[in-house]
């Protein structure tokens, strides 16, 4: 099957094309580990956990990497304040973030390097771009050379004069340019590392580089990440990797909307976060999941009451139906795992750039034919069980999770009961038991 995403590197629809045939290497740029995730930052992990998903249902062996950010300014400073090891600091957000995943239904990834797993081979790769002048040192700090290399920009089409007049220039910087970025920052401040600059720590934009390099062998199949990171942060890596590899890192590059909340993006700068555990805790990750999917993954994400209540509604429409078929096949003695599925609709709008907005839709109908062919039984066992094994298909590549009911023999003898009372209608007895077969999911 065809797949097309959207590069934001030619700006246009692409047909995914994989370096190996039938496997597929995403890197995803991870957190900073200083502070709890809001939701806006889970957006890019339920995005490419969902395109992992698809592309597995394919066929293809995929490897997702994201990282951790364990190496920053914020770090230190968090664990200044606090007088611990920064290393106390990422391990409680790590242990942190990698709780909210497994509450979003988040698959493990292939890796979770961490920068300071990596410190030996990011010297090494600074070192190399100094040899080959695509960086130069200034009293301890390696900065990279914009000029080195041509069509600096080219990803958030931006013109390096353009940039170099709205740049602020630093009184006294030691940068050539202005837009000559930090590839090694002297310190004498917090974790540290020996270097043949001295003692310091990396810039930001190198470590990705390098972790893809000792991953993946210098190149990928796509790279992903928000839309905040394009510039400066992903134009930033592949300039990186035009002077050192000669290639632009990824084939594709995918960047994901904001999350808003109400008309402006939610940040930590602007003070108007939801934190992405306080979300699960009240709403449910499967709600969460259900909202930011809702929307293309291009587009922005309005995170407000109505939205996440209209994600509750939709969930509970499915989720329902997802029981009634359980039951329904468990009770006529049918397959809960049919090799007939038809998820045609729905596989074709993830292939059409993740289209989720339209596979939720294909989702949907087939809720909608769920309802109708429950009320046919128990004639129509096959069919039920073909649409329940399409819609559990569905729901695994979105990432949204159920416990199915099981309708043990104790159970089976109340719905019997309550089917027929029901039929008798003396509803205050049935009311009873649907009220236990309701605590069991049964109905």
């Amino acid at each position: 099957m065809e797949i097309k995403v959207f590069n934001s590197l030619s700006n246009s629809i692409e047909t995914l094309k994989p370096i190996k045939e039938k496997e597929v290497s995403i890197y995803c740029c991870g957190p900073t580990v200083y502070g709890d995730a809001h939701v806006g930052n889970i957006r890019p992990v339920i995005v490419f956990d969902t395109l992992r998903r698809f592309l597995t249902f394919l066929g293809y062996d995929v490897k997702l990497v994201s990282n951790f950010t364990d190496v920053d300014d914020k770090i230190i400073n968090k664990a200044q304040q606090e007088g611990v090891s920064e290393q106390v600091i990422t391990d409680r957000y790590i242990a942190a973030y990698k709780d909210v995943l497994t509450k979003l239904n988040v698959e493990p990834h292939y890796m979770n390097p961490r920068v300071t797993e990596y410190m030996p081979q990011i010297i090494k790769y600074i070192d190399e771009l100094v040899k080959v002048g695509a960086a130069y040192e200034k009293d301890g700090d390696v900065f990279f050379r914009i000029s080195s290399i041509k069509d600096y920009g080219e990803l958030s089409n931006m013109k390096v004069d353009d940039l170099v007049v709205g740049a602020r220039i630093e009184e006294n910087s030691k940068k050539e340019s202005p837009l000559d970025f930090t590839l090694w920052k002297k310190t004498d401040v917090g974790i540290q590392w020996d270097s043949p600059w001295g003692k310091g720590r990396p810039g930001w934009h190198t470590e990705c580089c390098v972790m893809i390099n000792s991953i993946f062998d210098g190149k990928i199949d796509i790279h992903g990440g928000g839309f905040d990171l394009k510039f400066p942060h992903h134009e930033n890596e592949i300039a990186q990797a035009k002077a050192h590899d000669h290639n632009k890192i990824a084939n594709v590059w995918m960047h994901n909307g904001f999350v808003n909340f109400g008309e402006e993006k939610m940040s930590k700068s602007l003070g108007n976060v939801v934190l992405a555990k306080d979300a699960i805790a009240k709403y449910g990750g499967n709600v969460m999941r259900l909202l930011i999917l809702s929307t293309h993954y291009r587009a922005p994400v309005s995170f407000t009451e109505e939205t996440v209540q209209s994600a509750y509604n939709e969930l509970q429409k499915v989720q329902k139906a997802y029981n009634q078929l359980a039951v329904a096949i468990q009770f006529g003695g049918g397959d809960l795992k049919s090799k007939e599925i038809r998820v045609d609709d729905f596989v074709k709008a993830l292939a059409d750039d993740l289209n989720t907005s339209n596979a939720l839709a294909a989702l949907f109908d087939m809720v909608k034919q769920a309802n109708i062919e429950l009320r046919k039984r128990p004639q129509n066992l096959q069919e039920i069980s073909v649409i329940f094994s399409s819609l559990s298909a569905m729901l695994n590549v979105l990432g949204i999770k159920f416990d199915m009911p099981v309708l043990t023999n104790d159970l089976r003898k109340t719905y019997e009961q309550y089917l027929a009372l029901k039929a008798e209608k003396r509803f205050e007895e049935s009311d009873k038991l649907r009220d236990v077969l309701m605590q069991n999911n049964i109905i």
